[in-house]
């Protein structure tokens, strides 16, 4: 399969787990879980997981994703060409029903990014990007979407143009003091600063849309959280960057937990 039929295919996929992620949502029981790190899963994360699975089976690329299994370094280390999952990001947001979750699928060669899908099933917002060809944002997309169609009629991104204001996106369920340490100094270089707090990837989403200018996550994330934002905001010509501002987020690492990140 070429690029564009396999990132059909996480289209595809996305969207069918965000279906089933909202049939959770619909109920009065998520049979809400604690995992051995301590974070919370639901019955619409696994959904959503075998979801995911039973449409990119046919890729016959390999799938790493935060509710399968995760194989040890040894066995990964060698591939160039995988897929990279969360099924449900930003479960703790799902939890208290605030709507700010999605269905994040990326596509890695050789330890980057080089497509990603976002889906935000409460809202309907689709966003997909392609290294090289560009990122969309579409609402409310048919079941049969394809790139074709987000190319045709989505929205091509960067979509607005900054406010006066920086606008600095963080994290709703994980501010930390690290973290107002960073905008304090921000404060210091900009004249008007606008703090918004959000669940998600949709954080990053907001990045590549142009509608804010830096995301800080001094704090725990791991790969599945960041690699389909991260291949949208590349498409768009930002980045994710180590605090340094130079080094570049990269995957399948032994220790699969990101360092500390900046987006911009």
């Amino acid at each position: 399969m070429g690029i564009l039929q396999l990132i059909d295919k996480a289209i595809n996929a996305a969207l069918l787990a965000g279906m089933k992620i909202m049939e959770v949502y619909s109920s009065t029981d998520f049979h809400v879980q604690v995992k051995e790190d301590q974070t919370p899963v639901t019955l619409a994360d696994q959904n959503a997981h075998d979801q995911i699975l039973k449409t990119l089976e046919s890729t016959q690329l390999p799938i790493l994703s935060e509710e399968g299994i995760h194989l040890s370094y040894s066995e990964r280390k060698n591939w160039e060409l995988y897929w990279l999952v969360d099924p449900l990001d930003g479960t703790k947001e799902f939890i208290k029903r605030n709507d700010e979750f999605t269905v994040n699928i990326a596509l890695i060669q050789k330890n980057e990014p080089i497509a990603g899908v976002i889906y935000a099933p409460v809202t309907g917002e689709l966003y997909v990007g392609i290294s090289g060809i560009g990122a969309f944002k579409l609402c409310n997309p048919s079941e049969d979407c394809t790139f074709q169609i987000m190319q045709l009629s989505g929205i091509k991104l960067p979509e607005k143009l900054k406010s006066d204001r920086f606008v600095v996106l963080v994290s709703r369920s994980h501010m930390n003091p690290e973290t107002e340490v960073y905008i304090d100094k921000l404060r210091k270089k900009h004249e008007s600063i606008e703090i918004i707090r959000m669940g998600s990837s949709l954080k990053i989403c907001k990045i590549a849309e142009g509608n804010a200018d830096v995301y800080p996550k001094i704090g725990k994330t791991m790969e599945w959280d960041t690699a389909a934002g991260h291949a949208i905001v590349k498409a768009v010509g930002k980045n994710i960057f180590l605090p340094d501002l130079v080094t570049e987020l990269t995957y399948n690492k032994e220790d699969l937990q990101n360092p500390h990140f900046i987006v911009l």
